[in-house]
C-alpha cells in the first residue's frame, strides 16, 4: 500500500529505513511531544527494534512518511475494539528538518481519506499535548475538529500535561 501526495508518500516501513529513522528521530524537539514509547535519545537499536515489528504488520498500521525518497517521519493508527471498532487513534511525527512545509498535514489528509474509504473507519482521533501548537495546526488544516480538553491527562518528562481531543469523521457533522 503506497499513498502518494505532492510533498510526501506514505508507504510501508523497510528494514533499510533504520539510519534515516535515527537521523530524523534522535531529536529532543521531535520526541518532547510524543509518547514515552518514542525514546530519546533514539538509537540504531531502537530503530531496528521498531522496524522488526512494523515491517511484519499485515495489514500495516504504521507507515513511513517518505520525503524525496527518505523516511523522514512516521504515521500510525491504533484501531479501536468492541463498540469502538470503527474508530482509531492516529499519531505522527516528522524530522525537524522537514517542518513547516505542509508535509504532515498532507500525510494526515491522505491517510484520513484512506482510512475512511479503504479501511471503512467512521472516526479518527488524536490527542496532542495542549501546548503542541504545530500538531494542533496540522490537525486543524487536515480537517479535524477539537472535541475537548483533557486536563492533567498525561505525564511527560515528569510534567503533568493537558491534551486536546481532535477528531475527523467519515460523514460530515
Amino acid at each position: 500500500m503506497v499513498l502518494k501526495g505532492e510533498r510526501c508518500t506514505l508507504r510501508p516501513w523497510r528494514a533499510a529505513d533504520a539510519s534515516s529513522i535515527v537521523y530524523h528521530a534522535n531529536n529532543l524537539n521531535v520526541s518532547r511531544h510524543l509518547r514515552d514509547r518514542f525514546p530519546h535519545p533514539y538509537t540504531k537499536k531502537d530503530a531496528n527494534a521498531f522496524l522488526s515489528v512494523v515491517c511484519r504488520e499485515s495489514p500495516p498500521t504504521n507507515f513511513a512518511i517518505d520525503v524525496s525518497g527518505e523516511a523522514a517521519g512516521g504515521l500510525g493508527y491504533v484501531p479501536g475494539h468492541d463498540v469502538e471498532r470503527y474508530s482509531a487513534e492516529v499519531g505522527y511525527w516528522l524530522g525537524e528538518s522537514c517542518w513547516n512545509r505542509g508535509i504532515v498535514t498532507e500525510a494526515l489528509a491522505i491517510f484520513t481519506r484512506y482510512a475512511f474509504e479503504e479501511l471503512g473507519l467512521l472516526r479518527l482521533f488524536a490527542l496532542p499535548f495542549a501546548d503542541n501548537i504545530g500538531s494542533i495546526r496540522v490537525l486543524e488544516k487536515a480537517g479535524y475538529v477539537r472535541e475537548g480538553l483533557l486536563r492533567d491527562s498525561a505525564i511527560k518528562d515528569g510534567q503533568l500535561r493537558d491534551q486536546f481531543l481532535y477528531a475527523s469523521y467519515r460523514r460530515p457533522r
